[in-house]
């Protein structure tokens, strides 16, 4: 990484997010063209790896990608300039030093399944995040969302940010680089499996389940009544699409996964929850609690490969890191400023049809991922009158410019006059 910021300097930015249980520190590269600040209308995308420092192959490629972009930038690679200039990249090789540092004295061939799987304090840091889907569908379940529990940016329940809580340093140090950064989309790189998995990683246990519509016989989830979608179900699987199908070989699943049957239908993506159900992962977290739509990428069976496998698998792999990333430009985005054009942050857009909503960045900006079509966007922000339009996404790369001007409502002013009356009746 060093070297990387050395030969690259003007767009390349070394940082940590915070240090392991035993003081090392997690570091990331910050790719941009102008590293150190949030530039407004420009999206931010992050790639991390080593959540379990076993699995090593996520922590090479994310190395090995910084390089191609750095040297490519410089080549003048026009795809790679427009990368780096149109958006904020964020690459943490890895989030799990402590564990790395174990795998890697056993080495490939003596190190096991788990042996640096877990933290220095035997966390699973995957999955050591607050489950907030539960609490999002029991809120459902009593007609609570969204009036009186959101849909989004759930706030973190405070037993889990008790000093006391059974919570990992290094998810602390994650959780609170996600509230940090205005991230868009971003990815997991771990191993053990070939596939793309996108969230809910958390089943809806069948008893909460509300009496659902019948399904057709071919629909790929009947025999699973407890898979709960995500509003964004069919953006998750475009995105996870877009990265196995890249892949030279995520794809080529009549081989059957790593352990058991192809769990894909040979496609290369599953919903987590249907294949390896887990409460309180990072995936369903970044979404229900961020902007951010993050997937988990299974890069192979094998968890920690030879040095000479290393050139095929960044072949395997490069196109599909490439991609996934330019898919951040996908949907709308805009600006959302009151009338003398100041920005508004913390509005929230809201998209007819998609019952998860998002909210704007510090600048007043803000981007939302979605596939080709129409939609019916609004943003409402405390204090302002909604303001509502129809904005269009193309198959073409390269969001939609949406903006929004809010005027102030009424009782905006009438509670300013109310205060400075001491808020007795005028």
């Amino acid at each position: 990484m060093k070297v990387v910021n050395e030969e690259c300097p003007t767009i390349t930015r070394i940082y940590n997010i915070g240090k392991s249980s035993r003081g090392l520190k997690i570091y990331a590269m910050e790719i941009s063209d102008s590293p150190g600040e949030h530039e407004t209308g420009e999206p931010e995308f992050r790639y991390t790896a080593g959540l379990h420092g076993n699995e090593v192959l996520g922590r090479e490629l994310l190395l090995l990608l910084m390089q191609f972009l750095c040297k490519e930038y410089q080549d003048g690679n026009p795809r790679v300039r427009s990368l780096v200039t149109e958006t904020r990249i964020h690459l943490v090789p890895s989030l799990n030093p402590d564990g790395y540092e174990l795998a890697r004295e056993a080495g490939s061939e003596l190190g096991n399944w788990a042996l640096g799987h877990w933290t220095e304090e035997g966390y699973d840091l995957f999955e050591n995040f607050p489950d907030l889907a539960s609490a999002l569908w029991a809120a459902e379940e009593r007609r609570l969302v969204p009036h009186k529990f959101p849909n989004h940016h759930i706030p973190i329940p405070e037993h889990y940010l008790a000093e006391d809580a059974t919570v990992a340093v290094e998810t602390r140090a994650i959780m609170a680089w996600m509230d940090k950064n205005p991230f868009v989309l971003g990815a997991n790189l771990q191993g053990g499996e070939k596939l793309v998995s996108y969230p809910f990683d958390t089943a809806r246990p069948i008893s909460e389940t509300p009496a659902a519509a019948p399904r057709p016989p071919d629909d790929y989830e009947e025999d699973n009544p407890e898979l709960q979608e995500t509003p964004d179900h069919a953006i998750f699987r475009w995105l996870a699409i877009s990265y196995a199908s890249a892949h030279l070989t995520m794809t080529e699943t009549f081989r059957g996964g790593c352990h058991t049957q192809d769990m894909t239908n040979a496609m290369g993506i599953v919903q987590g929850a249907k294949w390896h159900p887990r409460p309180g992962s990072m995936n369903d977290f970044s979404y229900l609690h961020t902007n951010c739509l993050e997937l988990s990428i299974y890069l192979g069976c094998d968890k920690f490969p030879h040095e000479s496998e290393l050139q095929q698998e960044w072949e395997n792999n490069k196109e599909s890191l490439l991609t996934f990333m330019e898919q951040v430009h996908r949907g709308i985005k805009g600006l959302v400023t009151d009338q003398q054009g100041e920005p508004i942050a913390n509005a929230t857009i809201v998209v007819g049809g998609i019952n998860h909503n998002i909210k704007t960045a510090s600048g007043g900006d803000y981007w939302r991922i979605l596939n080709p079509g129409e939609y019916r966007v609004s943003a409402r922000a405390e204090g302002y009158n909604p303001s509502v339009k129809t904005c269009s996404v193309f198959y073409d790369i390269g969001a939609t410019q949406c903006n929004f001007v809010l005027s102030r409502s009424n009782w905006k002013r009438i509670r300013e006059i109310m205060a400075m009356n001491g808020n007795r009746p005028i």
